[in-house]
């Protein structure tokens, strides 16, 4: 589904990323770990063309997708969960939800959409009419994701979705990953927190300083002692 050959990726005039190559197969949570300012988020920001990519190859569904604006992108079904969530905090989190299917032209399938995140998130049924600035930071992330599905995408990438939250919102925001992931929903997780995005990913890279080092299945990675001592504690 989405391919990445030799890319370089730049912060401004900084180059966060060099010469990366991964893959994520459909269907498959793939997870991106490594320590701050390792450049994780700036991977994600040059798929969804929010940063350069200067040199390299993105193809997604077998269309090169390197240079083409972010409204392309989403329309052919790249959607970011993006850091500290970015809702639209004065909007009720239903008018939140329905932004995230702007694009979309079938009312109807964004109503059932709609439903269906109320059905994985209960709670954001409830808020339905309380402005998103006054949801806890857990169901703050909640509604980052789900404003994420109701664009109906191919492929959502997540950047750092436990950042700030509490532990028991930690693992309601993993348990839904979860839940997703076993629906088929394709995922690209990019998380500070390792252990969390190795227990629920099929396989993962570790990123330093721009570049990625080891790649496996989630388990190998798990069990690798350079993961475990630099990631995992032990």
């Amino acid at each position: 589904m989405l391919s990445v050959e030799k890319v370089d990726v730049f912060y401004g005039e900084f180059q966060a990323v060099r010469e990366i190559s991964f893959q994520v197969q459909g269907g498959e949570l793939v997870t991106i770990i490594g320590a701050n300012g390792a450049g994780k988020s700036t991977i994600l920001k040059g798929l969804m063309g929010l940063e350069s990519c200067e040199r390299g190859k993105i193809t997604f569904q077998e269309q090169d997708i390197t240079h083409m604006p972010t409204y392309q992108r989403a329309r052919l079904g790249i959607t970011l969960v993006p850091e500290g969530r970015r809702l639209f905090q004065d909007f009720t989190v239903e008018q939140n939800l329905v932004a995230g299917g702007y694009t979309r032209t079938d009312a109807s399938a964004v109503e059932r959409d709609l439903q269906r995140t109320y059905d994985l998130f209960p709670i954001l049924k409830e808020r339905g009419h309380q402005v998103a600035k006054t949801l806890s930071g857990g169901e703050q992330q909640m509604l980052a994701i789900g404003r994420a599905l109701m664009a109906s995408p191919r492929l959502i990438l997540m950047d750092e979705i436990s950042l700030g939250l509490m532990p028991k919102y930690v693992n309601e925001v993993f348990n839904t990953i979860e839940s997703l992931h076993r629906e088929g929903v394709t995922i690209l997780l990019v998380e500070q927190n390792a252990r969390k995005a190795l227990a629920v990913a099929d396989r993962g890279y570790v990123l330093e300083t721009g570049r990625i080092l080891i790649e496996n299945e989630a388990r190998g990675l798990a069990s690798d002692p350079r993961v475990k001592k630099a990631y995992l504690g032990g």
